[in-house]
């Protein structure tokens, strides 16, 4: 039987995350359940790191987290609005991020899927999967009067991809 994964006997691909500080996620998640159609919406707010990297490799993968996660926490401008074509999303922007991802992506570099090995593009998806033109109404509507701000983030989330929901398998914090 095929798993998640792809592959007979594979467990399912592991998801990495930004963890943000609790207030900075509960509202973002609350912009994202209020702009996401309800029947799509299968995880809250969420800054991807890694969209799939190889399940059975769940306890290097920790290590390898662990090692990098050495380093404070760090703040994240949320710098605009950007359009996915069919929905919406905030822009972020910090170097340490930047530095952050990178590390990680040269200690899984073996491993990385085509999207994954991609130019990181740090964002918060709060709408998709909408018609184009909703989509052009939210952006104008999260666009008019947008001032940037900061979310704190304290930690890289490990999930497993669950076939749609993800399942919180270890949140190694920064420091």
């Amino acid at each position: 039987m095929n798993g998640p994964g792809g592959r007979p006997g594979d467990p399912a691909p592991l998801v990495l995350a930004l963890a943000l500080d609790p207030g900075d996620q509960q509202h973002l998640d609350e912009l994202r359940r209020r702009h996401f159609p309800p029947e799509r919406l299968k995880v809250g707010a969420h800054v991807t790191l890694f969209h799939a990297l190889p399940g059975e490799r769940l306890p290097l993968v920790l290590t390898e987290v662990a090692d990098a996660c050495r380093r404070p926490p760090f703040d994240v401008e949320v710098s605009g609005v950007r359009s996915l074509g069919r929905g919406a999303a905030l822009v972020l922007r910090s170097a340490p991020l930047d530095a952050l991802r990178a590390d990680l992506a040269g200690r899984f570099a073996p491993w990385l899927t085509r999207q994954d090995a991609q130019r990181f593009s740090a964002h918060v998806t709060v709408q998709n999967f909408v018609p184009p033109e909703r989509a052009r109404e939210l952006v104008a509507r999260l666009s008019a009067g947008f001032s940037p701000w900061t979310v704190r983030a304290t930690g890289v989330e490990v999930h497993r991809y669950a076939g749609g929901p993800w399942e919180l398998l270890e949140t190694v914090p920064l420091g």
